[in-house]
């Protein structure tokens, strides 16, 4: 199977041993539109504070790439090691020092749905590289563990932790010195960001994502939601919420929520990582698979082989960094991401901040509506315009960098176009959709859903969190009222089945921070909190852990930093202590004076059992939420 390259309408990119790359010329250029001033300003305060820690980034990266392949620089008896399994005719090719050799790097487990699919796409990679004239070899495989699974269990525990290891396990893959360029093969929640990671500590090689897809829309996400909270009430049991689980997650591919995975799939195309209309085709179609081939044929072009290399980590800078954050916001997408983007900034030498995230705030409008913040789901967003749309109206209203390299060539208009095979099979790119074919799910940039982004910052004598707003109605943007301190969720949890939770409140729930317990996500805290807010009272959460991609109703102010067992003001909270949380102006306060109490302690045992022993050295290594919540050079 071919395919034309998805900026042009030009003849397809084919590859010889040394590969012809996919032509750069654009069909028809399109009108330069100016970038935001808030967009501008952004971008320009980022690339000035990350000047030099970005410079020392792009040297090491420069300084790595070689003449010829990069396994030409082995020993004979190393070389042997690397192709001692391969079938004779890739031995003859990787003996050479013409032939390109491609890393694929795999999530893949059936336990998880969203990797499921991933089983079978190392060999359709290997067939369609080898037929454009090179070699891809399975480097490795890294874990991947469900967050959906774990919530509430102590293995939720390791999940943050899992993005770190998961990218020491991608550098460790690549570490071989025989690979030219990568297809990183991942979906969800840690795991993207962890390969993103491992994949830019070998910036000099030239990456592609490749997605499985979101499976097929089930039992609606409003319809799973009721049920919890009716189970939560004691209205339901067991059977019938089950029943109605397995109706939502029930076959291969991501869950459709527009919770951390999905976000991650949007994230990666708008950063140029995918191909173009990659992100959210169901797996198990022709498409997908061409997708899937495609993308081994084009990191075959990108290699330094070729006069179109274009490194990753070249290719993730300020302007890619900036996109990503404005296309969070423009989406309500999950809040995880506010650690995630900057500890993926933070690995290309680019000073990603929580400011830069309040400052676009303002600036990006909300385009979006998916669960949980409305009705639709992700594939009810990629019908009515999906990737391509979005791109195209931030791209008009000048809120995204189109100056930026991507896997499918230079500059993101290639973006506003979405792929489709012919009669006779071939992948190519059309124009994509100028208007939404549903605007409650999907509007332009100048008739947005509201005129600022879905997250926003917080800041104030408890420290600086994070809130997701989109969700959150409007006259609950603003709660005061006496705290309740819990130790973690199960304490609330019990609380609330024992009718203790009457009047307004705002929920503290503390010591969840990475260096506390590894900054669980504690998303079973919102049916129980959700059916009281229903029932008139006025709540809130205040959590130095995390609420996921998957937070709703409830404000919540999330990832508190410094965290409590870092000696932040929480650890000095008591119940009765009156907090003003205000997302209208920004602010997390209590309203006492909390000098001269002394800081509580975790009254949780979270540091053995379950795996938990063996991240101790992690949770002494973490920097705060505010530096992306990771190992590596906080």
């Amino acid at each position: 199977m071919t395919a034309h390259n998805p900026g042009t309408g030009n003849p397809p990119t084919t590859a010889t041993p040394t590969p012809t790359p996919a032509p750069e010329d654009a069909e028809t250029p399109t009108a330069t539109v100016s970038v935001h001033p808030v967009v501008a300003e952004v971008t320009r305060r980022l690339t000035e504070r990350s000047a030099t820690t970005r410079t020392a980034y792009l040297e090491r990266l420069r300084a790595a790439v070689g003449q010829g392949p990069a396994r030409t620089s082995l020993g004979c008896a190393n070389l042997a090691h690397g192709f001692a399994a391969c079938g004779v005719g890739d031995k003859l090719s990787l003996a050479g020092d013409v032939t390109p050799n491609l890393a694929i790097v795999s999530a893949y487990n059936d336990m998880l749905s969203a990797h499921q699919p991933l089983e079978t796409y190392p060999a359709v990679i290997k067939k369609a590289v080898a037929e454009a004239g090179g070699v891809a070899q399975f480097a490795g495989g890294v874990p991947a563990m469900c967050d959906g699974i774990t919530q509430g269990r102590a293995g939720m525990e390791l999940s943050l932790f899992s993005r770190d290891v998961i990218a020491m396990s991608a550098a460790v893959a690549l570490s071989h010195d025989m690979f030219d360029g990568a297809l990183m093969l991942g979906v969800c929640d840690k795991i993207v960001p962890g390969l993103l990671i491992g994949a830019l500590s070998f910036g000099h090689l030239p990456v592609a994502f490749v997605p499985a897809g979101p499976m097929h829309s089930g039992l609606p996400n409003k319809e799973k939601a009721r049920v919890r909270q009716k189970f939560a009430e004691g209205r339901v049991g067991r059977t019938e919420l089950l029943q109605a689980e397995s109706a939502a997650y029930h076959s291969p591919g991501t869950c459709t929520f527009y919770g951390t995975a999905n976000s991650n799939q949007m994230l990666m195309e708008v950063m140029g990582l995918h191909l173009p209309g990659a992100s959210f085709e169901q797996p198990g179609t022709p498409l997908r698979e061409a997708l899937t081939a495609e993308a081994g044929r084009r990191v075959l072009g990108l290699t330094a082989l070729t006069d179109q290399h274009t490194p990753v980590g070249e290719q993730i800078d300020e302007k890619a960094i900036v996109n990503a954050v404005v296309a969070l916001l423009a989406t309500g997408g999950s809040s995880n991401h506010t650690l995630h983007l900057v500890a993926i900034a933070r690995a290309a030498g680019v000073q990603l901040t929580w400011d830069d995230f309040a400052d676009l705030s303002e600036a990006v409008p909300l385009l979006t509506r998916m669960y949980p913040n409305g009705a639709a789901d992700v594939n009810r967003f990629h019908e009515v315009g999906g990737m391509a749309f979005l791109i195209g109206t931030l791209l008009d209203a000048g809120l995204l960098h189109e100056d930026v390299r991507t896997v499918a060539g230079p500059g993101l208009d290639r973006y506003r176009r979405v792929p489709q095979l012919t009669e006779d099979g071939e992948l190519t790119w059309t124009d994509g959709p100028t208007e939404s074919a549903d605007t409650a799910v999907l509007r332009p940039a100048d008739d947005p859903f509201a005129p600022d982004g879905g997250l926003r910052m917080l800041e104030g004598n408890l420290g600086r969190a994070v809130i997701k707003v989109s969700a959150v109605a409007p006259e609950r943007h603003v709660v005061e009222a006496p705290a309740r301190v819990f130790a973690d969720q199960a304490e609330l949890q019990s609380a609330f089945a024992a009718g203790e939770l009457t009047g307004d409140f705002v929920a503290v729930v503390r010591f969840q921070g990475p260096r506390a317990n590894g900054m669980p996500e504690l998303h079973k805290l919102t049916p129980p909190l959700a059916v009281l807010q229903d029932r008139g009272q006025r709540v809130a959460l205040v959590t130095d852990g995390r609420m996921s991609g998957a937070s709703g109703k409830v404000p919540a102010a999330i990832h508190v930093s410094p965290e409590a067992e870092a000696g932040g003001p929480l650890a000095r909270v008591r119940d009765g202590d009156p907090i003003r949380l205000d997302a209208v102006q920004g602010t997390l306060e209590v309203l006492v004076d909390l000098d001269g109490r002394e800081d509580a302690r975790p009254t949780v045992d979270s540091s053995a059992g379950t795996g938990r022993e063996l991240f101790a050295a992690l949770r002494g290594a973490v920097g705060p939420a505010e530096n992306g919540a990771g190992v590596f050079g906080h």
